[in-house]
């Protein structure tokens, strides 16, 4: 088991290890006293797990009832929001209850929002069961629901009270998404962390995947502890995002977020060196452990569908947007450009 200090406007533990799931009431009860929960899941996440976590948070004591909501990206929607917003004023939930978010990214994304929100703000609490929601989004207080035009651009930066990472909920995902999660482990290495990028040069994910999710929280805690709402460093996290939800985007969410990363990465990286924002071509390094990791590293859209989608990202302000590129190995930085250049970047980097 192993234990991470998240240091944010609300402080918190992220816990690491196998075997949470059958005593996760006892572990609430030691940061939150007994009240109504909420637990906001995925019909296929609650199938595999929801009873047992709600067994055992009603034996400690909790009043417990649940929002199940069709697994997929679709459904991290306005239309969900408002459909949990009132499930919870009917319920009579109040300010002092607690949300539960049960599942992968969409899923803390949506509930984190949700918590955010309802009554202007309710505790919520994070268990993951996915390798990206374990390593990234579950972690860092970033919420969001998508548009029509795009990912995440309505939400809010709110943390949870606790994070409780359950790696045997790792053993029933489909190995495309354990890949896909692997995505965003990649990601940590190329942007702060040149001994971890090695270390996923040389060794198996899977095989050490405790120590790996550790590491990964451990960069993402040290970054939202200086940047928690994203002014300047914390847009580092963002390495291959830009071009990765405009994929996902061009692709009508067929795509799945952690393959569209994959590929964003790989134009960013070809991209910054042949702009000259990079020292050396970097794909070199990225390719070959994207590619062990049975990750996609070429792109199907052309660079004039990518960049008409990417001006809605969030990182665009009036006519600059922020890159996020490897200037060194094991290191990116944020470069600004001026919007009229991006096309040129991508299509640079779908070479």
């Amino acid at each position: 088991m192993e234990t991470v200090k998240v240091s944010a406007s609300k402080e918190y533990l992220v816990h690491i290890g196998s075997g949470y799931l059958d005593g996760i009431g006892e572990k609430v009860k030691e940061i939150k006293r007994l009240c109504r929960v909420v637990i906001v899941s995925d019909d296929t996440v609650f199938s595999l797990y929801g009873e047992r976590v709600k067994k055992s948070l009603t034996d400690s004591g909790y009043s417990v009832c649940e929002f199940v909501f069709p697994h997929g990206e679709e459904s991290k929607s306005a239309e969900n929001f408002i459909k949990i917003q009132e499930f919870c004023a009917e319920n009579n939930i109040t300010r002092t209850d607690l949300f539960i978010a049960l599942g992968g990214g969409v899923t803390g994304d949506l509930t984190g929002f949700v918590a955010s929100t309802y009554l202007r703000g309710v505790d919520f609490l994070q268990i993951p069961t996915t390798v990206l929601s374990m390593v990234d989004s579950s972690v860092g207080g970033k919420t969001a629901i998508n548009l029509n035009a795009g990912k995440n651009l309505c939400g809010a930066f709110y943390q949870p009270i606790a994070v409780f990472a359950d790696c045997e909920t790792l053993k029933t995902l489909p190995d495309e998404t354990f890949n896909e999660g692997c995505a965003e482990i990649i990601k940590y290495g190329m942007i702060l962390d040149a001994d971890f990028l090695t270390f996923l040069k040389e060794n198996d994910i899977r095989e050490n995947i405790e120590y790996v999710i550790k590491r990964c929280v451990e960069i993402k805690r040290d970054v939202v502890s200086r940047d928690e709402f994203e002014k300047g460093e914390r847009k580092l996290l963002n390495f291959g995002h830009t071009i990765g939800h405009a994929i996902e985007k061009c692709s009508n969410l067929t795509i799945s977020h952690g393959n569209a990363v994959a590929m964003g990465m790989a134009i960013a990286t070809k991209g910054a060196f042949e702009l000259g924002l990079s020292y050396e071509d970097y794909s070199d390094v990225l390719l070959p452990i994207l590619k062990k990791n049975n990750l996609p590293t070429t792109c199907e859209f052309s660079a004039d569908e990518l960049y008409k989608v990417s001006l809605t990202d969030k990182k665009r302000s009036n006519n600059v947007i922020s890159l996020i590129v490897p200037e060194e190995y094991g290191l990116c930085k944020i470069h600004k450009i001026d919007i009229s250049q991006l096309k040129d970047f991508i299509e640079l980097g779908l070479k």
